[in-house]
């Protein structure tokens, strides 16, 4: 039985994920908190959280791109995406890295300073979030 705990925790600790403040923080930065088929970017991205073709492609989940303009969809993109590049940072819940992460893409740590405004308005959106 202790076994089974043991592994049912660890499953638990893996499967780990930004709190709900993230996304709604996300959401807002990204489109205003709009939902639909918000064009972005020049056109190089879609939907609520603004998903580029690479980066849906990228999050290897199924499906078509246009799925993006579902905001539960688009969350469990940008999820896998983040899952996919930034495995340790999605289970210690480090929400700076994850929006940098969704930012700037796997590269991220070589724009630091590109990204500091972004991961700044996410973390201000958390805050007015509480």
């Amino acid at each position: 039985m202790k076994r089974f705990l043991a592994v049912l925790a660890l499953t638990s600790a893996l499967q780990a994920e930004p709190p709900a403040a993230f996304w709604a923080a996300l959401h807002q930065v990204e489109t205003s908190g709009r939902v639909g088929a918000i064009v972005g970017d020049n056109g190089r991205s879609l939907g609520p959280l603004q998903i580029s073709r690479a980066y849906f492609a990228d999050s290897r989940v199924g499906g078509a791109y246009e799925q993006v303009v579902d905001l539960p969809f688009a969350i469990k993109v940008a999820s896998a995406y983040m899952k996919r590049y930034e495995p340790e940072a999605w289970r210690a819940g480090a929400v700076e890295v994850l929006a940098r992460l969704h930012n700037a893409g796997p590269n991220w740590r070589r724009k630091l300073s590109a990204t500091d405004v972004y991961a700044a308005n996410v973390r201000r959106q958390m805050g007015a979030a509480k």
